[in-house]
């Protein structure tokens, strides 16, 4: 029979795949509840499935489970001559079944995913390929005959498809392998939903070998059925599968240290800054096209025509905010990202209007942006990827609305596969700023330097994701974590997949060169991870010391459909989570430190960015979240004298 529904808290334990907690996984020595059809012979040994052909057309074990929207996931191994395949949706018909049938890689196979019909053995009847799917959808409309190609996807949500060849040259940071091993052990995940089929072999690419449309027409409802044909064995282990039919609402909770303040519920941009917007003394919030007034945040004002964004089909045009005085007159102006552009809002003062708006950087690709003094004068730059490179930008002097003046620091080639995580801080410790990207740093020469690229030093500070985006995740922490006088970087390692990591700095004695060592904070549901804290789309992150104890934390969330409400990101319907992870030095520890996870809230998660400051100035480091859920303060709790 099968194993009752598994329903323990997110991370308490290991799956058997990385991408989903599943409602059943075979560990059985016999197949007990599931049916075989046609010419195969199927058997359990120690947890395994196996499936020997007894003739060239094969046959079905048919699992007792009916389902409509599924995610599937195994490990198989196929020998010379197996052809294998999975039958999602399979219902019965008059003359047998039919469904969407997935015929995976193996040797000479045709994979892909069809729609097929059997007859009452099993012999397959007819077979025909699913049409094309794609996008960052959760279900594609009705077909309409002669109707055009619809657009792609765009925004500054993620703009999909691989990067192709629009890598930055350096092999620290190489894509996997995502190719078939004939003979060997490889990952599978199937997920059917709605009317999409997606596919992956060994987790990649995106939308996998098995991408189609799959209408009602080819299977509504029914079992899931293994199938080995042609003249070799199939191997399947760690078979689990998830009735993504059923939605499950966490309780909500809130940390003990903080409380949680709504300022709107609306999903208006994926950023908040703070800054004294109105000169009163008190520190006011903005978040995308609108402000809110401290001390209670309850007025807000427009700071130019906004409107409320579908979640499920838009992104945000506001997906970073900072807040600074630019013009000089005392009042904070804003930045704005604007989709792939850098926007200046400058506060108009006492007059209660909306402000005037100019396009300062019109060529920023990145998806993560960072402000900071770059060069020391007590101005932050701005700090992004754009035409191919990576750049700071600062305004020009007395004229602050004009285009920005824009210092390349890399060499052409950084474009679409340089779209997340970016950071700034003094990595070799000479006092002055240098940038880094998953790919490695750059480090910033002296002053009175010639023009040009900066140094640069390749290192991999991230991982390539599933999905069609870039390494990294949001902004890259440099800090010292284990106190030994060097910098680290803490950051996530795929915005649109999966892990926390921070980077060991280590320096030799004789060269002074850097190198670092990875060390995992948490990673994916195939992972035992600290504290029970698994969440994938780590899109957001920054540094603060939460705790007051002198030493900087990470904080970080999930960016809940990130690619709007679509699976094209993994477990897109997880938890919205809020943590920090408490910097412990610790010597025991791998590199001398360790990352205790404490959640904040789980109803929120993260955007763009994050931000920490103590907003009433009582010591204590409060939170601030602008999400697709709305905006939020998290205000911290001080701590008793």
């Amino acid at each position: 029979m099968y194993i009752a529904a598994m329903l323990a808290t997110v991370g308490a334990a290991a799956w058997a795949n990385r991408n989903f907690q599943p409602d059943w996984t075979f560990k059985g020595s016999t197949l007990a509840g599931m049916s075989p059809m046609g010419d195969a012979a199927w058997t359990a040994e120690n947890g395994e499935i196996v499936g020997k052909p007894k003739g060239p057309t094969g046959g079905w074990l048919v699992l007792d489970k009916s389902l409509q929207d599924v995610q599937f996931a195994a490990t198989y191994k196929c020998a010379v001559g197996c052809r294998a395949g999975v039958l999602l949706r399979a219902e019965k018909t008059a003359s047998g079944m039919k469904g969407v049938y997935v015929e995976l890689p193996a040797d000479g196979a045709q994979p892909g995913s069809y729609a097929v019909t059997l007859d009452a053995t099993g012999k397959e009847l007819t077979r025909e390929k699913l049409g094309p799917a794609n996008g960052t959808v959760r279900f594609l409309p009705p077909v309409v005959p002669d109707a055009p190609t619809a657009p792609g996807r765009g925004g500054r949500g993620g703009r999909g498809g691989f990067p192709g060849n629009n890598v930055p040259p350096m092999a620290t940071l190489t894509r996997p392998d995502y190719s078939y091993k004939a003979g060997e052990w490889n990952t599978l995940e199937l997920l059917l939903d709605a009317n999409i089929m997606r596919g992956w072999v060994n987790d990649g690419p995106e939308g996998g070998f098995a991408s189609g449309r799959a209408d009602e027409t080819a299977g509504r409802y029914g079992r899931i059925a293994l199938f080995i044909g042609g003249t070799g064995e199939i191997r399947l282990k760690q078979v689990e599968w998830k009735d993504l039919g059923r939605h499950v609402l966490s309780t909500e909770k809130i940390s003990s240290r903080f409380r949680l303040q709504r300022l709107n519920d609306f999903y208006l941009a994926w950023s908040a800054a703070v800054a004294d917007i109105n000169q009163d003394g008190i520190m006011d919030v903005v978040a995308g096209p609108n402000y809110y007034l401290g001390p209670d945040y309850q007025v807000a004002r427009e700071i130019y025509l906004g409107q409320v964004v579908n979640v499920a089909k838009e992104y945000t045009p506001a997906a970073v905010n900072f807040a600074f005085d630019y013009t000089g007159d005392r009042y904070p102006d804003v930045l704005v990202t604007e989709g792939r552009s850098i926007v200046l809002y400058v506060n108009p003062g006492k007059e209660e209007r909306r402000w005037d708006r100019y396009p300062v950087i019109p060529a920023a690709s990145s998806e993560v942006d960072v402000f900071k003094d770059m060069d020391g004068d007590g101005i932050p730059d701005a700090i992004y990827v754009g035409g191919g490179t990576m750049n700071w930008a600062s305004p020009q002097k007395g004229n602050p609305t004009a285009p920005w003046t824009v210092h390349a620091v890399s060499e052409t080639g950084y474009g679409v596969a340089a779209q997340h995580g970016l950071g700034a801080g003094d990595i070799n410790g000479d006092g002055r700023v240098d940038m880094v990207s998953p790919y490695g740093w750059w480090e910033q020469p002296a002053k009175g330097a010639a023009p040009g690229p900066w140094p640069y030093h390749p290192v991999k500070l991230g991982r390539w994701p599933r999905a069609g985006a870039s390494p990294g995740g949001g902004e890259m922490c440099v800090y010292d974590v284990n106190g030994d006088g060097l910098n680290d970087v803490v950051t996530g390692l795929e915005a649109h997949g999966w892990g926390i990591a921070w980077y060991e700095q280590k320096r030799d004695k004789a060269s002074g060169a850097s190198t670092f060592v990875e060390h995992m904070i948490l990673d994916d549901y195939a992972a035992k991870n600290p504290g029970g804290a698994t969440f994938s789309e780590v899109h957001a992150s920054t540094m603060a010391d939460v705790d007051g104890d002198g030493i900087l934390d990470f904080i970080a969330g999930k960016r809940v459909f990130s690619h709007n409400e679509s699976y094209t990101d993994p477990d897109p319907f997880g938890d919205a989570v809020l943590y920090w992870f408490r910097t412990v030095r610790n010597p025991m520890a791998p590199g001398g430190a360790e990352f205790v996870p404490e959640l904040i809230h789980n109803r929120s998660g993260v955007g763009s960015t994050v931000t920490a400051a103590d907003l009433n100035k009582d010591g204590a480091m409060d939170i601030v979240t602008s999400t697709n859920r709305g905006t939020f303060i998290f205000w911290g709790t001080a701590k008793k004298r």
